[in-house]
C-alpha cells in the first residue's frame, strides 16, 4: 500500500478499512485526504481478496466537510481558478463508487456535514451515530451540494424530504437521518464501526463476489433507467448468465450440505458480460 499521510488503512479477513485521519481538523477534507481516499478505494476495489470496504473517521467526528482554512477561496477563486478540492478532482477524477464492484460501507461514527455527507451518499451502505449531526449545509455557505447528491438524495428519500433538508441546510440527528432513509441505520457512536465491520465480514464470508458486484451494478443502473421493462430484460439476462456459472451450483450444494460455500468466481475476472460497458443482451 502507498505511504499515506491523511488516511489510515487496514485489511483483515477480506474487509478493508479506511480511516479519515485528520482528527485535529475534525477530519475535514483537504486536497491530500481526498486524493488518498479515492486512491485507496480504487486499490481495494481492484484487489480480489478485498470483498468489502469500510470507511470511518478517526476520533470523534466522521467529517466536518471541506477544509475551510482557505477562507473565501475555499470553493474557488477568480473565474477559471478553482480551490484545492476542485483542483484535486480535476487532476485525478475518481472512479465513481457506483461503478466499483466492491461494496463500500460508511461507518459514520460522528457528525458529518457538507462534502463529509455528500461523498458517502454515493457509497452503498451508511450507518450513522444516533446522536451525530448531519446536514447538507451548502446553502448556508453560498454554494450548492455536489458529488451527485442532488440526483441521488431525492431518489433515496423522496423529493419532498430532499427539498426540505437540502434547501434549508439544517442539521438533523443520525436517528432522523435513518428514519427518513438517508442512512441504513443509526446506532450509538461506539458501535457504528463494529456494526459496519460485521456487515463487511458477512459479505466476505457468505456471498459470491460476482453476485454482489452484479447486484450492485444492476441496482445503480436501475436508478438511472426510466424503462422498467428494459431493466428487467437486463436483469433476466444477468440472472440466466449467472445461473450457468460455478458459483450458482456451489451456492445450492453448500446450502443443501449445510456447509460454508467455496466461491470460485472473481469480482474482476468474472463480471457478467451483459453488464460490461459494451455488453449486449443475448438474442
Amino acid at each position: 500500500m502507498p505511504d499515506y499521510t491523511a488516511i489510515l488503512t487496514k485489511v483483515e479477513d477480506g474487509v478493508a478499512t479506511i480511516w479519515l485521519n485528520r482528527p485535529e481538523h475534525r477530519n475535514s477534507f483537504s486536497r491530500e485526504m481526498l486524493q488518498e481516499m479515492h486512491a485507496a478505494l480504487e486499490i481495494f476495489d481492484a484487489d480480489d481478496a478485498v470483498r468489502a470496504i469500510v470507511v470511518t473517521g478517526a476520533g470523534k467526528y466522521f467529517s466536518a466537510g471541506a477544509d475551510l482554512s482557505g477562507g473565501g477561496r475555499t470553493f474557488g477563486g477568480r473565474r477559471g481558478e478553482g480551490g484545492d478540492l476542485e483542483a484535486a478532482s480535476r487532476e485525478r477524477p475518481p472512479v465513481p463508487v457506483w461503478q466499483m464492484r466492491t461494496p463500500v460501507i460508511a461507518a459514520m461514527n460522528g457528525s458529518a456535514v457538507g462534502m463529509g455527507l455528500t461523498i458517502p451518499m454515493s457509497w452503498d451502505i451508511r450507518i450513522a451515530a444516533a446522536d451525530g449531526k448531519y446536514g447538507f449545509v451548502f446553502p448556508r455557505r453560498g454554494i450548492v451540494a455536489e458529488a451527485g447528491s442532488t440526483w441521488l438524495v431525492p431518489r433515496l428519500i423522496g423529493g419532498s424530504r430532499a427539498l426540505e433538508v437540502m434547501l434549508t441546510g439544517r442539521l438533523i440527528s443520525g436517528t432522523e437521518a435513518a428514519e427518513i432513509g438517508l442512512m441504513s441505520r443509526a446506532l450509538p457512536a461506539d458501535v457504528v464501526l463494529p456494526a459496519a465491520l460485521e456487515i463487511g465480514h458477512d459479505i466476505a464470508a457468505n456471498t459470491s463476489a460476482m453476485s454482489v458486484a452484479a447486484t450492485k451494478a444492476l441496482i445503480y443502473r436501475g436508478l438511472a433507467d426510466p424503462d422498467r421493462s428494459a431493466h428487467q430484460r437486463l436483469e433476466s439476462e444477468v440472472f440466466r448468465w449467472s445461473g450457468r456459472q460455478a458459483d450458482a451450483a456451489e451456492g445450492v450444494v453448500a446450502f443443501l450440505e449445510k456447509r460454508a460455500p467455496q466461491w470460485r468466481l472473481s469480482k474482476s475476472r468474472d463480471f457478467p458480460p451483459p453488464l460490461a460497458p459494451d455488453g449486449e443482451l443475448a438474442d
